[in-house]
C-alpha cells in the first residue's frame, strides 16, 4: 500500500490536482487499485453544485488516469516521467460521487508499446460502479 506522500515520490500531480489518496494493490506496470476519500472540502465542490455538491466526471477520469500514471511511473523506465492524456474513449458516467463518498479505482494497463498506451479504468463507491473509461496516454 502506498500513502499520499509515497504517491507524490511518483507522480507529478499536487494539491488540489492530486486525486488519489492511497494505492491499495499495485502491479507495477500493470494495473493498480486507489482510493480518494471525497470531503465536502474539495475545492471543486464550491460551484459543482453549491446547493447539491457532486464530482465532476471529468475529476474521476483524472483520478483514475493518476491511479494507472502510478503503476506506470513506479517501472524503472518511466521515473521522473510525466503522464499526459492522448484521449479518453467510451466514458460512461452511472452513479453521482459525493461528499462522504469513498472512490475506488481501478486501472488495468490493456496496451502498453514504448511511452504510450491504453488503460482500462473503473470507479466504484461502496461496491457500484460509478464511472468508467478507456483512458489512451503517453509517457513524456
Amino acid at each position: 500500500m502506498l500513502n499520499t506522500k509515497e504517491i507524490m515520490d511518483i507522480i507529478p500531480h499536487r494539491q488540489p490536482f492530486l486525486l488519489v489518496d492511497r494505492i491499495e494493490e499495485m502491479e507495477v506496470g500493470k494495473r493498480a487499485v486507489g482510493i480518494k476519500c471525497v470531503s465536502y472540502n474539495e475545492p471543486f465542490f464550491a460551484g459543482h453544485f453549491p446547493d447539491q455538491p457532486v464530482m465532476p466526471g471529468v475529476l474521476i477520469i483524472e483520478a483514475m488516469a493518476q491511479v494507472g500514471a502510478v503503476s506506470l511511473l513506479s517501472d524503472d523506465k518511466y521515473k521522473g516521467k510525466t503522464p499526459l492524456f492522448g484521449g479518453i474513449k467510451n466514458a460512461k458516467f452511472r452513479r453521482k460521487v459525493v461528499p462522504g463518498d469513498v472512490l475506488r479505482m481501478e486501472v488495468e494497463m490493456t496496451r502498453v508499446r514504448g511511452p504510450l498506451g491504453i488503460g482500462e479504468g473503473k470507479a466504484y463507491v461502496d461496491g457500484e460502479l460509478c464511472a468508467q473509461a478507456e483512458l489512451v496516454f503517453a509517457i513524456q
